[in-house]
């Protein structure tokens, strides 16, 4: 049972909860289901200390719900969680199969975007990249660059030196946020509805499929992904992930993510309150 869910606080005050959360942190409050622990964001993140607003008296199962961390930084968070008598319901081995793409990509077979993966700062043979395939894009092993003039996508015209020189891009932006290596992935012709892509975000809590949510602003009346497919992966290693499905131009549906359930975002049209309850509810035995 999970009775317990932690946020963290505002970057400005430990004491309240992080901004962008707070649609949540209201909704938990309203099912009445949960405790709430608040954890200093600034605290853990810039200086690796656990501050919490209040410490269980006894040890209680939680679920959090946050910001992204480096599987190392999550181990640590898990390890000082527990020794502060509250135990996550994802452990670091969970976390890391989930949040690192290539951990889990095999499971996938030729139900996700084929793949290449690389050390992080290696130079990339782009001609051979061009040869396996034939649209690819760049990501980490967790990200891709968004919000840049970094390409969405390359193609068989890009050169050796203009990739190299939008590598170095991709780096600078990147930053301290690279995980793991470099991935290259086919890139997937994906079909679109008034101009927008058909994606779907699903949480598997507990190993079942507990929301199904159009996750690209795309309108409600779209096609949704196949549920034969989304029960061949609800039983992957972890109490609690999501995987992310997209519809491509030729009407059949492809994986193109998977994260932990902790630091993945709910979908703008996804409600709340009721995501909270099903979350209560899936652990309630």
């Amino acid at each position: 049972m999970i009775d317990t869910i932690l946020f963290p606080s505002s970057y400005f005050s430990t004491k309240e909860v992080d901004e962008d959360l707070k649609k949540e942190y209201e909704a938990v409050k309203e099912t009445g289901l949960f405790n709430i622990i608040i954890f200093g964001y600034d605290k853990w993140f810039n200086e690796n200390k656990l501050v919490l607003n209040r410490v269980p008296d006894s040890p209680c199962n939680a679920v959090m719900r946050g910001w992204m961390m480096k599987p190392e930084q999550y181990t640590a968070f898990y390890e000082k969680l527990y020794n502060h008598n509250i135990r996550l319901i994802t452990t670091p081995e969970e976390y890391t199969l989930m949040h690192i793409f290539p951990n889990i990509y095999n499971v996938f077979g030729n139900d996700t975007a084929r793949m290449k993966i690389f050390p992080l700062h290696e130079q990339i043979d782009v001609e051979s990249v061009k040869k396996a395939f034939g649209k690819f894009m760049v990501k980490d092993f967790v990200k891709s660059l968004k919000g840049s003039q970094f390409p969405k996508f390359f193609d068989c015209s890009v050169t050796q030196e203009q990739f190299n020189e939008y590598m170095e891009v991709f780096y600078k932006y990147r930053g301290n946020l690279l995980t793991g290596g470099i991935c290259i992935k086919e890139f997937l012709d994906l079909k679109r509805y008034n101009g927008k892509t058909n994606e779907y975000r699903v949480f598997y809590i507990n190993n079942k499929i507990a929301t199904v949510s159009g996750n690209s602003g795309q309108e409600q009346n779209t096609n949704q992904p196949p549920t034969e497919l989304l029960e061949k992966y609800s039983n992957l290693q972890s109490r609690y992930y999501t995987i992310d499905y997209a519809e491509l131009s030729d009407g059949t549906w492809k994986v193109i993510e998977t994260g932990d359930g902790s630091v993945s975002g709910l979908p703008k049209n996804q409600n709340i309150y009721n995501y909270f309850r099903t979350l209560f509810y899936a652990f309630e035995n």
